[in-house]
């Protein structure tokens, strides 16, 4: 033996760490996953929604929580597709320990909306039914520990004809094949007790 097969057992070994190190980095930069039965359907392209009460990946601020004033936090929607013909806004929690839950359904926004102030909805828009039983907006509220909160809003191709108070499952039905394009703001919220 002239000591190469423990020299490409090293380099064997190396190899195998780097594509790990390498495939976990991936993982960790993916976006959370589009929500089940639209996947595939979603194109990114040049949609964005920001907000100026919070940093994508950052703490929302306590006002637009349960424990605050609870009302929705100022939203910027840039780069609507040419050929949508509506906007949809779900903001959900992605970590909350019984399921995905529902903070706020919102459809049939104008496109040419390109701010939701703080504390209201789009003129001419629908709410849809929370996982807190009711219409309307629903602020970051866990029990304890630190969850995400997804804004996502939607490009549609077409205008929804859904009656008021429809839930997230009906919701997202109604909406698959006429995603044009999506834009996700995340932010975290999180409490002590």
């Amino acid at each position: 033996m002239d000591g190469s097969l423990p020299k490409l057992t090293a380099i064997f070994i190396f190899l195998i760490l780097v594509m790990v190190l390498i495939a976990g980095s991936i993982v960790v930069f993916l976006p959370l996953k589009a929500p089940k039965g639209l996947s595939g359907l979603i194109s990114q392209e040049n949609m964005k929604i920001t907000s100026s009460a919070f940093e994508a990946y950052q703490l929302v601020p306590a006002k637009y929580t349960c424990d605050g004033e609870d009302i929705n936090p100022s939203l910027v929607i840039e780069g609507v597709p040419a050929k949508a013909k509506s906007l949809v806004l779900i903001m959900d929690d992605p970590d909350s320990p019984s399921k995905v839950w529902v903070h706020w359904l919102v459809w049939n926004i104008d496109i040419q909306t390109k701010e939701i102030k703080e504390n209201s909805v789009p003129a001419g828009a629908v709410l849809g039914m929370t996982d807190f039983g009711r219409s309307g907006y629903g602020g970051p509220c866990p029990g304890s520990g630190t969850h995400r909160y997804s804004f996502r809003i939607y490009a549609l191709d077409t205008v929804l004809n859904l009656e008021p108070g429809a839930g997230k499952t009906v919701l997202e039905k109604a909406m698959t094949g006429h995603i044009l394009a999506q834009a996700e703001l995340i932010g975290r919220y999180g409490r002590t007790k």
